[in-house]
């Protein structure tokens, strides 16, 4: 069949996927009113063009290439069904800083499609092109001992570089590559998408799916505030709600005050990991037992668990059972959140949880390095890098860290943050439509926190009704004791599965009441099971019954 051809029907299909409009739409009817969802059920579709035809599609200011994968490849642990990847390189430019920029995406295309579209999130700085195969809670690849990401189900899956290339922070010296960053690549990556797709099959999507975590998880949440007619769910892992401001606020009020006490200013020394394992036991005694099961997991809501680590301060001297008063003291304001000199908070507190001990929890907050500046994983240096560089206005590169005020240059994030943060409750179009945001996010995640998600979710509350009309399209999942992301080293069941229950809520309407996650091998309990559950319920220990099946706990 001719290519014009195809596309005309295809845009007969759904006129939205070849561009038109706001480019949203993922050909489901709309939700009725009283928010009864009525999806079509996906459809089995076998690709209609062969992949180097795929090639010669013309897509506006974009060039592709494909490769054809057979049946079988493993890849970041998944084995994968034949397929086609396209790659494509979209609006090549030259920026403000004399530097080549595009937007670049990755999209993987089954031979045979369940009729589902997916986008992986990305995460970090991004800059970087990950395999677009559709992981299920946003990490890079599949979950040990869980179902497969989304590409071997059978979903057409995308994933993008968010418009330059490099993933340190230098892209925010041009004012484009701010827009693509903070929503345009997202919007344009979409509607590409949608249209090969479209071409691709001869139809367009039945559902359309986000999935990412950290940076990913801010991206799944601008689709419902910023493009809601985009995607019909969006799973929002340890979302970066509030990175380009309030967040990195906290990342330099956190390390301002361990270096302080931090013995020559070796960040990493202010505390030991016999330290934070000593704060973790101790938060395990005060809470532990809170619901109903005393087994190395704090299941209650944050505010719940009333911990003061002045209790382990040291009478006399330092020994390994007790801490400084200034490691108390550094610990309180830490987890006390930052505020300027009047006392005002400038973002959220974080949870007390033992998933302190965690090794993801000492890599992003103090580092390792045993010199003055810590290891380049330490978000320290990450916050400080994309401040300076990206979410300062005007960039500021060699704006000194160490020397933040805490009163004035907090203006100096503004005005990217409004771009840049998901913090908007405004989501009736979403809402409407039948959309559905499903939030996962760690009690111990040292980057962004837990409480942030929960005012997100309560806000939401307030803005749409209440908290029991909210819940029928948005819920939060908390994870006692994972750090950031899934399967990132806390004593946790970090390991689970957000896309299947997305889809079932999506598509036959059945909200997750709970959903079943796992502990990696590395967990002080491998294999462990638990439920999570939607705030503020939590995972209950019935009173019988194994502490290591998630079928002895109910969600209350």
């Amino acid at each position: 069949m001719h290519g014009k051809t195809l596309i005309a029907l295809a845009c007969t299909a759904l006129l939205s996927a070849c561009g038109g409009g706001d480019g949203g739409s993922t050909g489901n009817p709309a939700t009725p009113s009283n928010g009864t969802p009525n999806p079509p059920a996906a459809t089995e579709t076998p690709l209609a063009l062969d992949c180097a035809r795929i090639a010669q599609l013309a897509l506006p200011g974009t060039t592709l290439s494909t490769a054809s994968v057979p049946a079988g490849t493993v890849l970041s642990g998944n084995t994968l069904p034949e397929h086609c990847v396209v790659t494509g390189q979209m609006n090549p430019r030259t920026g403000a800083d004399g530097k080549p920029y595009h937007i670049g995406f990755e999209l993987r295309l089954p031979k045979s499609w369940n009729g589902r579209f997916m986008f992986q999130g990305g995460g970090g700085n991004d800059g970087t092109v990950r395999p677009a195969l559709g992981a299920l809670a946003g990490n890079a690849g599949s979950l040990p001992g869980l179902q497969t990401g989304a590409l071997a189900q059978g979903f057409a899956v995308v994933s993008t570089d968010a418009g330059h290339q490099g993933t340190d922070a230098s892209f925010g010296l041009d004012p484009q590559a701010r827009i693509d960053h903070a929503y345009n690549s997202y919007d344009q990556v979409t509607l590409a998408a949608k249209d090969l797709i479209a071409r691709a099959y001869g139809r367009a999507p039945d559902h359309s799916y986000f999935v990412g975590c950290s940076g990913g998880g801010r991206q799944a949440l601008l689709f419902p505030q910023r493009f809601p007619n985009h995607f019909d769910g969006v799973a929002a892992n340890a979302p970066a709600i509030k990175v380009a401001k309030e967040a990195t606020l906290a990342s330099v009020w956190s390390s301002i005050g361990y270096r302080a006490i931090a013995p020559g200013g070796v960040l990493a020394q202010a505390l030991s990991d016999s330290d934070l394992k000593l704060v973790a036991n101790a938060v395990l005694q005060r809470c532990d037992g809170l619901d109903g099961a005393v087994d190395g997991i704090v299941a209650a809501n944050p505010g719940a668990c009333n911990f003061d680590p002045a209790v382990l301060q040291c009478s006399g001297a330092k020994t390994d059972s007790c801490l400084t008063a200034g490691q108390v003291g550094a610990l309180k304001r830490d987890f006390g959140g930052p505020r300027n000199s009047a006392g005002h908070p400038l973002y959220a507190s974080w949870p007390w949880d033992p998933g302190i001990a965690g090794a993801d929890w000492r890599n992003w907050r103090l580092g390792t390095s045993a010199t003055a500046e810590p290891n380049s994983r330490n978000v320290t240096l990450i916050a400080a890098d994309a401040m300076r560089k990206e979410f300062f206005t005007p960039a500021a590169p060699d704006f000194d860290f160490w020397s933040f005020n805490f009163d004035t240059d907090p203006a100096r994030l503004d005005a990217y943050a409004a771009i840049y943060n998901t913090a908007s409750t405004d989501v009736g179009a979403f809402k409407q439509r039948g959309g559905k945001m499903l939030i996962v996010h760690g009690t111990a995640d040292p980057i962004f926190s837990a409480s942030d998600s929960i005012d997100y979710v309560e806000r939401l509350a307030a803005a749409h009704g209440g908290a029991a009309q909210a819940q029928q399209f948005a819920r939060l999942f908390l994870v006692p004791g994972m750090n950031h992301c899934s399967n990132s080293g806390g004593p946790a069941t970090d390991l689970y599965d957000a896309l299947t229950p997305l889809v079932e809520w999506v598509e036959k309407g059945q909200a997750p009441e709970r959903i079943v996650a796992k502990a990696a091998a590395t967990a002080p309990w491998p294999g462990r099971t638990r439920p999570l559950c939607p705030y503020p319920k939590i995972a209950q220990y019935n009173g019988s019954g194994s502490v290591e099946d998630a079928a002895s706990f109910s969600c209350e």
